[in-house]
């Protein structure tokens, strides 16, 4: 498919992530022209780990991009749970959650969408809307240039928002990001390691669980693993009154660290990238106004708890371009029957996102007893046998991997 010609439908992509560079993909695909904008100077690389789905995955592939992207995850590796004394077991990993996910860098992805971009499509770094009106007949955006203090204002038929969990756009159309931020009261801090821990053999997973706190190693097979740290707090803002090494440090003291956290706690001093973050949800009761619309965890973002931000976002990226092209001359229409084709799954992957929280951050120690009695019957034949049964039966299981737009 030619995505180098467009048919003067013009439309204004706001991020250059995931969802965005999906977004423009997609968009060129079905004969519209595309302007990209990103805060940012630059493009990022890197970053922690993501899953990719079933449902990101048939999305890939429309998009062009699977054959760039592979399960990074050692094939001979074993996940283990261990304790800061350096005691350890078997464990459940990611792997063991419901879907059958593969697991990457979100800069793989990126970049394998980004290599497929055509090179005329229009992308502007460093560059913000700061304000957006809209009509009947399209919307007027007005773009600032954050290093040179310029803007000017263009019209665009389509405005997508795929700026993030604090969206610019959203906050431009729709409100202040208070109406639709729903905390969970829990702070993340995810990075790339300098290399393996000690005690942890390059191809393998390592899972520390404490009541209210975790951390998660994840092993890759021609990278250095990263790490993905989790604790509950009852005051979120609290947590950003300080800097991210000092408030981690202080979540899982006063005991001491063992080898593995205090060597990941060490790393985490000098990370060249770090995310440190709450873990929020997006609860909106409709995700595009006129002819703006939002994806991605601009519009939904369902927790790395669910596992689904990747997949849902070019999901949602490729069906929104799927609807479009059905309905060449209405937006309006295109957006709103988009909508509620995709809804019930964003709505399933929130509540599973909201329920898979314990998965990473068991709240008590009942929560930690009822998981070593589960990842003690994965390593019994028979029980091993039907609970993946179970797990690849299941709803969450069944909606990770089906594809969308072909549903």
């Amino acid at each position: 498919m030619d995505i180098t010609k467009g048919s003067g439908r013009r439309a204004l992509v706001v991020g250059l992530g995931i969802s965005g560079i999906s977004t423009a993909l997609r968009l060129r695909q079905v004969g519209w022209d595309a302007v990209v904008i990103e805060k940012a100077a630059t493009r990022r690389s890197g970053g922690y780990f993501i899953a990719l789905f079933g449902a990101g995955r048939a999305a890939a592939k429309r998009l062009g991009i699977l054959d760039g992207l592979a399960d990074r995850v050692p094939v001979d590796g074993v996940n283990f749970t261990i304790d800061r004394a350096g005691d350890r077991r078997r464990g459940l990993g990611y792997s063991d959650l419901p879907g059958k996910p593969w697991l990457m860098l979100r800069g793989d992805i990126e970049q394998a969408g980004f290599d497929r971009l055509p090179a005329d499509l229009d992308i502007r770094y460093s560059t913000v809307p700061t304000r957006i009106d809209q009509d009947a007949e399209g919307v007027d955006v007005t773009l600032t240039n954050t290093v040179y203090g310029t803007s000017v204002t263009e019209r665009f038929d389509l405005v997508v928002g795929t700026d993030g969990l604090r969206s610019t756009v959203r906050s431009l159309v729709f409100g202040p990001h208070q109406r639709f931020l729903r905390r969970l009261n829990y702070i993340v801090a995810a990075y790339q390691l300098p290399g393996p821990l000690s005690d942890i053999a390059p191809d393998d997973g390592a899972i520390l669980m404490e009541p209210g706190r975790s951390m998660w190693i994840f092993p890759f097979a021609d990278h250095p693993p990263t790490v993905l740290l989790n604790y509950r707090t009852d005051d979120v803002d609290a947590e950003f009154s300080a800097s991210p090494a000092d408030r981690v440090r202080a979540a899982f003291g006063p005991r001491p660290t063992g080898r593995a956290l205090g060597e990941a706690l060490d790393a985490l001093e000098s990370a060249d990238e770090l995310l440190f973050d709450s873990v929020e949800q997006v609860r909106m009761d409709r995700w595009h106004r006129g002819r703006v619309v939002l994806i991605g965890d601009s519009a939904w973002c369902v927790t790395l708890y669910a596992g689904m931000g990747a997949s849902a976002g070019m999901a949602g990226a490729d069906l929104l371009g799927t609807i479009l092209d059905r309905h060449p001359h209405n937006v309006g229409c295109a957006l709103t029957a988009w909508e509620h084709a995709l809804r019930p799954y964003v709505q399933y992957y929130q509540d599973n996102g909201s329920q898979q929280r314990r998965f990473f951050v068991p709240a008590n120690r009942l929560q930690l007893a009822v998981r070593r009695v589960v990842t003690t019957g994965m390593r019994l034949p028979v029980a091993s046998y039907l609970l993946r049964q179970l797990q690849v039966k299941s709803k969450a299981g069944r909606l990770k991997e089906r594809d969308i737009a072909r549903a």
